[in-house]
């Protein structure tokens, strides 16, 4: 049983955005953005990491924040935080749908 490092990087990227976003801009609702899906994807990652098979958790995370902040950034025109986490979330999908 290997663990998803992976994916637990994934989520600790998310929940450390969150936070940022509410440190340097105020923003509440980063916050209980990246808590909820860093938390959700977390708990996707340990999943995965009982039975590899089990994606559909994480999968469902990283497609819905790759679809949220691709709509951001294709808006925003900004890299950070919505183009990086848009690439991060969609690298996500891609490799769940190889494993």
């Amino acid at each position: 049983m290997a663990v998803d490092w992976l994916g637990f990087g994934y989520a600790a990227t998310i929940l450390f955005g969150g936070f940022m976003g509410y440190k340097r801009k105020g923003s509440l609702m980063s916050l209980i953005a990246g808590l909820f899906f860093g938390g959700i994807s977390a708990y996707g990652a340990f999943r995965v990491t009982i039975d590899p098979q089990d994606k559909w958790t994480l999968f469902a995370a990283s497609g819905a924040l790759a679809v949220v902040m691709g709509m951001r950034f294709k808006k925003s025109g900004k890299l950070m935080p919505a183009g990086i986490m848009a690439g991060l979330s969609l690298m996500m999908v891609v490799r769940l749908l190889l494993l």
